[in-house]
C-alpha cells in the first residue's frame, strides 16, 4: 500500500505522520520541484518534479505512480488540487486513486466569489462579498456596510494579496489598478479551523475536528487550542454535506456575536491539522483504510478539549 504525497514542501510533521500509518504495509513517496524541500528528506522515497505548469509535469506524475505501484495519490498546495482532480480518471486507469474532490466542486472552493454565493444561496451565514465596487459603494451609503473591509484576490491561498483597509479612496484606488480583487466585509471575532474527512467510499463525514486560531503566520494556524462545541459540528456536517467534497478539507469559521459564519474552504490538509492528529482525529489512517477497502465509521467530537498545539522551528542538515 503506497501512497504519493505531491508538492510536499515544508509538510514535514504531516509526511512524519502518514509514514506511522503506512510502515508496516507499504512506502510514503512524496514529490517537490524544490531540491530543498524539507518533506522531501522524511519519507522513504521522493522525487524531484518539474513545477505544476510544465507541460510535463502530469505525464511524469503519471510515471511515477506506475513506477512505484501507487494506490493513492494527495496533493498539499491548492493550485495543483484542480490539475489531479480533473484528470482523476486518467490515474485511475493505472490503478492510483485521487484523493481529492470532484473537480467542480474544488474549483467552487478557489473561487471565492462563487463560494460566496454557495453560503448565501444554501443558507449559511458568511461575510458580505463584493466583486463589484459600484455594488459596494450602494449598501457603504446605505449603513449595510462599514470600514474597515478586507480585499483580496478572487483566486488565492496562503492569505497571498489579502490587505485590510480602513480608508475609502485606498478601496477605490486597489480596486482600479486591479477589478478582480473582491470588498469582504470584517468580522471581528474568533477565528476556528475546522479539520473535516469525508469517507472516500461511503461519501459520509466520518470526522470533524475544531481549533481556536491563536496565532497566524504566512497565512497557516501556528498556535491554536482544540475545541468541542456541538452548534459547530453541527453547522459544519451541513455545510459539508451540501459542498460534496471527500477526503480531508480545512474550512475557516468566525465567530461573531454567538453566531458562526463560514469563510474559506480548503479541500486538502490544512496547515494546522497536526493538532487534530494529535487530539486523535487521525486522517492518515482513513485513508489507508479507504485505500484498502475499508470504510471508516463516523465518529465525531470524540477528542479532548483544551489541548494546545505549539509550532516551532526545526533543521534538516543534509
Amino acid at each position: 500500500m503506497n501512497i504519493l504525497i505531491t508538492s510536499a514542501g515544508r509538510r514535514t510533521k504531516l509526511v512524519e505522520y502518514f509514514k506511522n500509518e503506512f510502515k508496516d504495509d507499504g512506502k510514503v513517496i512524496v514529490t517537490d520541484c524544490d531540491t530543498l524541500a524539507p518533506a522531501l528528506y522524511i519519507a522513504d522515497k521522493y522525487y524531484i518534479v518539474p513545477r505544476i505548469d510544465d507541460p510535463e509535469y502530469l505525464s511524469t506524475i503519471k510515471e511515477i505512480c506506475k513506477n512505484e505501484e501507487i494506490d493513492g495519490i494527495l496533493s498539499l498546495i491548492d493550485p495543483e488540487l484542480s490539475l489531479l482532480s480533473y484528470h482523476r480518471d486518467e490515474f485511475e486507469e493505472i490503478g492510483t486513486k485521487v484523493i481529492i474532490s470532484d473537480y467542480d466542486v474544488v474549483e467552487t472552493c478557489f473561487d471565492k466569489m462563487n463560494m460566496y454565493k454557495f453560503l448565501v444561496n444554501n443558507g449559511f451565514k458568511t461575510a458580505k462579498t463584493y466583486d463589484s465596487l459600484i455594488a459596494f459603494k450602494e449598501d457603504y451609503n446605505m449603513d449595510n456596510i462599514d470600514l474597515p473591509v478586507f480585499v483580496k484576490p478572487r483566486k488565492g491561498s496562503a492569505s497571498l494579496g489579502i490587505n485590510k483597509i480602513d480608508d475609502f479612496e485606498i478601496l477605490v484606488i486597489l480596486k482600479s489598478k486591479d477589478n478582480e480583487l473582491l470588498i469582504q466585509e470584517f468580522l471581528d471575532g474568533k477565528e476556528y479551523g475546522i479539520d473535516v474527512y469525508v469517507d472516500i467510499i461511503s461519501k459520509e463525514i466520518v470526522s470533524i475536528f475544531a481549533k481556536e486560531k491563536i496565532k497566524m503566520r504566512a497565512g497557516e494556524t501556528d498556535k491554536a487550542v482544540s475545541i468541542i462545541d456541538e452548534k459547530l459540528f453541527n453547522i459544519i456536517d451541513e455545510f459539508v454535506k451540501k459542498l460534496g467534497t471527500i477526503g480531508p478539507i480545512d474550512v475557516d469559521v468566525f465567530e461573531v456575536n454567538g453566531e458562526y459564519y463560514i469563510s474559506e474552504v480548503n479541500p486538502r490538509f490544512g496547515g494546522g491539522y497536526l493538532l487534530a492528529y494529535e487530539c486523535g482525529e487521525n486522517f492518515p489512517q482513513y485513508i489507508k483504510n479507504n485505500l484498502e477497502g475499508i470504510a471508516n465509521k463516523r465518529n465525531i467530537g470524540n477528542y479532548r478539549d483544551g489541548i494546545y498545539m505549539l509550532k516551532h522551528d526545526t533543521l534538516i542538515i543534509k
